[in-house]
């Protein structure tokens, strides 16, 4: 069982949201919106996609990392790696 799979249809609440501003970017560019509009409905978008990483993430390391015993270090090292995804993203 993954993490995420008690919050699961909240997840994907979030991912529908986000593919509706993805949709309303594609229509604002379409429409010929003003540039700046577009750019922060591009940031919202981001910063939406990155809260639901986060959001993610943190339930990973509840669920799956604390949990493991047997591979503690690998899974550390993986969450770690996340992480880094993360930031430099």
């Amino acid at each position: 069982m993954r993490g995420y799979y008690d919050d699961k249809e909240q997840l994907l609440g979030r991912l529908r949201r986000i593919e509706g501003q993805v949709r309303g970017l594609q229509r604002m560019v379409e429409n010929d919106k003003y540039c700046i509009d577009i750019l922060t409905q591009i940031s919202a978008a981001s910063n939406a996609l990155k809260k639901v990483a986060v959001g993610l993430l943190e339930d990973h390391i509840r669920h799956c990392v604390m949990n493991q015993t047997e591979d503690g270090k690998d899974m550390i090292r993986e969450a770690t790696a996340a992480v880094e995804r993360l930031v430099k993203s």
